[in-house]
């Protein structure tokens, strides 16, 4: 069992989220490096000195060609094997918004291995703009270690323009549901169907975020490092009760809870 966790926080350009994530992950006592993708790409930082890889938010690389495009190809092309061999290690990964696009056009989430090459995508918003709002989640009973003890339903910010989850076809989206990949569903709040703005975006099926088929990763469109702390909730100060950590703050401690137990 180690003492101390630690996570890398991959940023590049446009990268806007790495405070926020690096500081979720230390409060639970991680030791956190912020690390731009070209000191790895240099091995100037190796992957593998780490217990958990997180892929923060942002608009990497100002969101060219597509979201997290870029960052995808560099992640696929120069530290593909090393992410292969710290996956297969047991280890976790963790992509949240930005970085849940490049998990996908990196062809690491979800990892079916049904098709060669990308199984997913995160596309344009059906809406035709960029959505910055808070989101109602149902959290599912899956194998994610992440989610393990979540509430069923938590409420956390988006702020995207590519956040529709598409599978690239029924055979994807079979197989998520069957192996209990699909961890997160946009919901009403009341229990309801599901119209828009609940789902931002226009996900397949109101999917907001999966993990791997091992449960150790995980990406989702929703920020979970911005609904950390209780008063981070948009009418905290209206809530009967006021809780010090926010519904996003377990997901991270799952993560570290995780490392010390079983690495």
């Amino acid at each position: 069992m180690i003492k101390t966790p630690k996570v890398i926080v991959l940023r590049t350009a446009g990268t806007n989220c790495n405070e926020e994530t690096a500081f979720a992950f230390s409060y639970f006592g991680a030791s956190v490096d912020q690390v731009h993708v070209n000191e790895m790409a240099a091995g100037q930082k190796k992957l593998l000195d780490y217990h958990i890889l997180a892929l923060p938010g942002g608009f990497s690389y100002g969101d060219d060609i597509a979201s997290g495009r870029i960052l995808a190809n560099e992640l696929r092309l120069k530290l593909g094997n090393d992410i292969k061999r710290f996956i297969a290690d047991g280890k976790l990964v963790i992509g949240i918004c930005n970085g849940f696009q490049i998990l996908a056009k990196a062809g690491i989430l979800p990892g079916l291995n049904l098709h060669e090459g990308q199984e997913a995508t995160l596309f344009h918003n059906d809406s035709a703009k960029f959505e910055a709002r808070w989101v109602h989640l149902s959290v599912r009973t899956s194998k994610c270690v992440w989610t393990q003890g979540v509430p069923s339903q938590i409420y956390l910010p988006v702020a995207h323009g590519e956040g529709k989850f598409v599978p690239r076809d029924s055979k994807v989206l079979d197989a998520l549901k069957v192996n209990g990949q699909v961890v997160f569903h946009y919901s009403s709040g009341n229990g309801g169907v599901v119209f828009y703005p609940d789902n931002p975006n226009g996900s397949i099926e109101n999917i907001a975020g999966i993990c791997d088929t091992t449960g150790r990763v995980l990406g989702l469109m929703p920020h979970p490092e911005r609904h950390f702390l209780g008063h981070q909730h948009p009418f905290w100060t209206r809530l009967d009760k006021k809780d010090k950590l926010g519904d996003g703050a377990k997901i991270f401690e799952n993560g570290i809870n995780y490392v010390k137990e079983k690495l």
